[in-house]
């Protein structure tokens, strides 16, 4: 039998998405002790059981710590966690060990149906009370506690009883879970719906952020005379997003960062300078950044 992998934590340093295309460059990177400290992958690209997927997969991990970014658990779907999704999520958990699982603060099944995206969902009282006990099975299930991310949002609900700052932290003191806090998907939920994003920033608690995303997003026309904020994940990381991401590092000290890029995929030097701008950032003194 082969021995389970030890568990290694995440390092308060800058990691990135792990894509096929960059396979190849990251064992490369392994043999000339160049890797950055951490991947990132989407644990649904790997729920089958075997193939050039996991050999590849199999490969990197035994260089770096992987944190398992899910999309797929809708933890706020009407009838609650997909089950088969969080049983394929366990197996992969015990099979590589990640140092950190997550999902996101979404619903993506209805019925019989996949939506491809994370719709949002209202900040109600029952929301609140049904999501946390989907975070909680997810746990138990795991063994672990996981992080939840703020969403993009494109609309918001009316009447809602939380706002979304305040919705995360009851969720985290009733769960037990951490956040993700990504701060692109603050600059386009703030685009989008005209609210202040250094304001709520400012808003998280650091205490309870226990990795941050940076990205990239387009911004459209609306066709309305205004303009719309996606996030695309598609293009380099926005100078302010950098920006805020120094900001809430000088009050939160340093945190394991992730540069996301998945459309339009960069080659491999492109995505490691980000990463090392990342880095600078993390390394630099507080009156520096």
């Amino acid at each position: 039998m082969t021995p389970p992998r030890p568990l290694r934590d995440l390092p308060r340093c800058a990691g990135f998405g792990l894509k096929p295309e960059h396979h190849a460059d990251v064992l490369a990177a392994a043999e000339r002790s160049t890797l950055p400290a951490w991947a990132e992958i989407h644990p649904q690209n790997y729920f089958g059981a075997g193939g050039p997927p996991h050999r590849w997969l199999a490969a990197i991990a035994a260089h770096l710590p992987l944190s398992f970014h899910s999309v797929g658990l809708s933890l706020g779907s009407a009838a609650g966690v997909d089950e088969a999704e969080l049983e394929a999520l366990a197996a992969l958990c015990d099979r590589y060990r990640p140092a950190m699982v997550s999902d996101h603060l979404s619903w993506s099944n209805g019925g019989d149906e996949k939506f491809p995206d994370l719709l949002p969902i209202p900040y109600s009282h029952a929301a609140l009370d049904h999501f946390v006990a989907q975070v909680v099975r997810v746990q138990n299930r795991l063994g672990r506690p996981i992080l939840i991310e703020n969403p993009s949002r494109y609309v918001a609900f009316a009447g809602d009883a939380w706002s979304e700052v305040d919705f995360l932290h009851e969720l985290c003191r009733r769960s037990g879970c951490g956040l993700i806090l990504d701060i692109n998907n603050v600059e386009v939920s703030a685009h989008n719906l005209g609210l202040d994003a250094d304001a709520w920033l400012a808003a998280f608690d650091p205490a309870l952020v226990g990795e941050i995303h940076v990205a990239g997003h387009a911004v459209k026309d609306d066709g309305l005379g205004g303009t719309i904020a996606i996030d695309d994940h598609g293009s380099a990381v926005r100078a302010s997003c950098w920006d805020r991401l120094a900001t809430f590092l000088r009050r939160a000290g340093p945190k394991p960062v992730l540069v996301e890029w998945d459309s339009d995929i960069p080659d491999f030097a492109t995505l490691m300078a980000e990463v090392a701008t990342a880095d600078a950032l993390l390394q630099a003194e507080p009156g520096d950044a």
